[in-house]
């Protein structure tokens, strides 16, 4: 793989060494918006008290965020494609602590919507670092062990979403949630909000400033060598789009988030509702069990990568997620319903990283195209969700959990069709056919 500053084929003795001790810097990214990430999940219980919200109306706090997505993942690709991987990383981590920064704001208003501009900044954010870091990752190495090298750095994503939900239940949820009294007049319901929001402003405040001086030290590295990037045009995404391991890679990644966000985004009020807990602080802090057993089957995984074939761990995982699913949502009450929903965390571990492999092996330079595609898949954490509120609304929080069931269904379809070699038979004349055209 070329490194900037040289053609493809020509890098300098010693710089895919060099480039391979960016690494460690990777992975404190993929920590820092898994954190920034799974706060949401702490945040939906704090907001659907203070404003009243309904199952849909607190999911547009998801829908808000994975949004942005849909909306940054092409000119993210752009960006990164024209002014490299570290500059790319650090303008996101500068967005995503203006997006923080609009926490204080937000909370002093009082206003829902405030709330969701914020969260939509703060993703626009993380969608250019991760547009950046996902290929970067999978290349700073043996391109033969890039499923295994993403997936570790996943492992630590999920370091990230475990610690979140801890630091974020203690400083949102501890003092408990509270819903407005009945009757209250408009000033006393104003300052009732105001007051409750404030809950949020300090984690937020915290967390920019940390992102701000990790993008200062991405900034100081930025000239390390790192793998070259081709300048993106506009329609290279649907000429990367039309290729089959893209197309259905990206397809994948939007029913996988979705799953995941959406059951991550209903823990606190499913764990409520089975009996599991009667503590919204408690039912903050067993997120963390979810987000940590996607963390320990990623470090399993990153081995497991290195000796069975990806589309056969894929499908398996997808399978036993989807399993999982179902029983908590049709069989299984109490303690064994919280068992099953939370063990869902560890087979969802390895589908993110190793969808994203598979759907960009092969593409050389061509990667940051396609990872801005991938990443705008991610959007999929908006769409599933708010169909998961809505569905929740009119049949119960439980049935909802049937929706992720049938994205699991799917995936399982993909990792087998992987496993085929029906996408390596297709994937040559496509591949051949992007680069014609470009």
């Amino acid at each position: 793989m070329a490194f900037h500053g040289q053609a493809a084929g020509e890098a300098k003795p010693g710089a895919a060494h060099a480039a391979a001790r960016l690494l460690p810097l990777v992975v404190l990214l993929f920590f820092a918006w898994g954190f920034c990430t799974v706060l949401v999940d702490v945040l939906i219980p704090k907001l659907k008290a203070t404003f009243s919200l309904s199952y849909a109306e607190a999911m547009l706090t998801q829908f808000c965020f994975f949004l942005a997505y849909f909306v940054v993942s092409v000119p993210a690709g752009l960006l990164v494609s024209r002014i490299g991987y570290l500059r790319g990383i650090v303008a996101g981590l500068l967005v995503m602590a203006a997006g923080c920064l609009m926490f204080s704001p937000a909370a002093s208003s009082g206003w829902y919507p405030a709330f969701l501009l914020a969260l939509f900044v703060l993703a626009a954010g993380i969608t250019v670092v991760q547009v950046a870091a996902n290929p970067l990752a999978a290349g700073l190495g043996d391109p033969a062990h890039a499923h295994s090298r993403l997936t570790l750095a996943q492992a630590f994503n999920s370091v990230g979403t475990m610690l979140g939900p801890l630091f974020g239940s203690a400083m949102i949820l501890a003092a408990g949630v509270a819903e407005p009294a009945a009757g209250m007049d408009e000033a006393a319901l104003a300052a009732f909000r105001v007051e409750q929001a404030g809950h949020v402003r300090a984690p937020y405040m915290i967390i920019a400033a940390v992102l701000v001086a990790l993008a200062a030290v991405c900034w100081w590295l930025r000239r390390a060598p790192v793998p070259a990037v081709r300048p993106v045009g506009r329609g290279d995404y649907l000429r990367l789009l039309r290729m089959p391991r893209v197309g259905l890679g990206a397809l994948s990644i939007f029913l996988y988030v979705g799953a995941e966000v959406a059951i991550g985004s209903a823990l606190v009020n499913y764990l409520l509702m089975a009996g599991a807990t009667a503590s919204e602080h408690t039912a903050g802090n067993l997120i963390a069990v979810y987000w940590g057993l996607a963390m320990i089957g990623r470090f399993i995984g990153a081995w497991v990568l290195r000796v069975l074939a990806p589309g056969v761990v894929l499908a398996a995982c997808a399978a036993c997620a989807g399993v999982l699913a179902l029983l908590a949502a049709t069989v299984l009450e109490g303690h064994a319903a919280a068992v099953a929903i939370l063990s869902i965390g560890l087979f969802n571990s390895v589908m993110f990283p190793t969808i994203f492999t598979l759907s960009i092996d092969g593409l050389g330079e061509d990667t940051p195209g396609a990872s801005g595609v991938l990443c705008l898949a991610i959007v999929g954490g908006a769409v599933v969700p708010l169909a998961t509120g809505v569905v929740a609304d009119h049949v119960g929080l439980a049935l909802a959990l049937l929706v992720p069931a049938a994205c699991y269904g799917c995936i399982v379809v993909y990792g087998l069709v992987v496993r085929s070699g029906l996408l390596d038979r297709c994937q040559a004349p496509a591949h051949e056919a992007l680069r014609a055209s470009g």
